[in-house]
């Protein structure tokens, strides 16, 4: 408990984690846009069950290192060619003449997921990235277990490598015979041509 609180504290910390988008779907389905890249705020808060003005404290509070991770708010021509392309596409229904539209990629609701804390969801979005690095740092962690098995397939190719390399020595001494015998030959046919030149 002691890491997670960390977590929510230390933006280095959360850093080292916002490339790891994967966990957001092992925990819950997320519902993107059209696009499959953004969110919209209504579905941030419906991921982690909480009220919409919670996210928006959130953003207050930490706009500069959401807006890192893909936080982006939409005005003018920009939204109305987002809003053409694909809430239009979108099941849901989007209020029209809206001043501003906030999307979020995944990158931004993994980051969100670090900040909340009132949120069963982010909470086991938080054990589940801990859980997993912890996991891969034990020597029976999936990193251990890679190399064992990486291990294991060298040692089957072994017997295959060394038949290779004979068998390419063996080419290698024909290759060899072969140009001497050319060689040779094309000696040969030299000393005939100059014995037939007057």
């Amino acid at each position: 408990m002691h890491e997670e609180q960390v977590l929510l504290e230390s933006r280095t910390l959360r850093d080292r984690y916002t490339e790891r988008v994967d966990v957001l779907d092992k925990v819950k389905a997320l519902a993107l846009l059209p696009d499959g890249l953004h969110v919209t705020t209504e579905a941030v808060a419906a991921y982690f069950v909480i009220h919409r003005s919670i996210i928006r404290k959130v953003i207050e509070r930490h706009r500069e290192e959401l807006s890192e991770n893909g936080l982006t708010v939409l005005r003018g021509s920009d939204l109305q060619v987002f809003e053409s392309d694909n809430l239009s596409l979108s099941k849901q229904s989007y209020p029209q003449g809206r001043a501003h539209l906030t999307l979020y990629t995944r990158r931004t609701v993994l980051n969100i997921a670090m900040l909340l804390r009132d949120s069963a969801v982010a909470r086991r979005v938080r054990r589940y990235l801990l859980d997993a690095e912890e996991t891969g740092m034990r020597p029976d962690g999936d990193v251990s277990r890679a190399v064992r098995e990486i291990g294991g397939v060298l040692a089957e190719l072994g017997p295959v490598i060394h038949r290779m390399s004979v068998r390419l020595e063996h080419v290698e001494r024909r290759v060899d015979n072969t140009e001497r015998i050319v060689c040779a030959m094309s000696e040969r046919l030299a000393t005939l041509q100059e014995r037939r030149l007057p």
